[in-house]
């Protein structure tokens, strides 16, 4: 069995608090025609320097029904800055247009089979997977993307085509497991695609 979650899979169901005060479940988003679930966490900087990309992604989706949902299932006891207090303090900061979700268990992270900070999953109407991997080709530097595959991924669903790249490789740091060195991967989590 793959570590991370197959093309076609269902979305895994959550029930995990945010940093709006409140708790949301995959239920949450029923109204949503289609759903973006991403790992994410506060200190990485592939995360930080694409966040405005991932920003205007999820804007200008919106209004064709595309929720986006992020988790942070990193442990704070490999990185502080990646506790909940910090996750509030960065939405309250930037105010992203996602709900941030804090997977203290990384239950979450491990059922998804998340590899890196950031992965995305794209889930269609029947929160079936359409999508899994980068969001763009250079997340670290948003100055040298040249392609936006979670864009071109959402631009071919909401436009009831078939996604011409379905999985494509995360580019990130590690999800930080609890209790392990910090760039330590489970042994059947290698990348997606070669």
């Amino acid at each position: 069995m793959a570590f991370t979650l197959e093309i076609g899979k269902k979305a895994i169901g959550f029930d995990l608090p945010a940093t709006d005060g409140n708790s949301y479940s995959l239920e949450s988003f029923k109204d949503s025609k289609y759903l973006v679930v991403f790992f994410t966490c506060n200190h990485c900087p592939y995360v930080i320097n694409s966040d405005e990309v991932t920003r205007r992604t999820a804007e200008r989706f919106k209004p064709l029904g595309v929720e986006f949902v992020g988790i942070n299932s990193n442990s704070k006891n490999t990185y502080e800055e990646d506790d909940f207090d910090h996750m509030v303090a960065r939405m309250k900061e930037h105010q992203f247009p996602w709900k941030y979700l804090y997977d203290e268990s990384q239950e979450i992270a491990l059922a998804y089979g998340a590899l890196r900070t950031p992965h995305f999953y794209v889930f269609n109407e029947n929160r079936e997977l359409v999508y899994t991997g980068r969001g763009v080709d250079s997340p670290r530097d948003a100055s040298k993307i040249t392609v936006n595959d979670l864009a071109n991924a959402l631009e071919e669903l909401t436009s009831g085509k078939k996604i011409s790249v379905p999985v494509t490789n995360p580019i990130g740091c590690n999800v930080k497991w609890d209790g392990k060195e910090k760039h330590w991967m489970p042994a059947d989590a290698c990348d997606l695609v070669w």
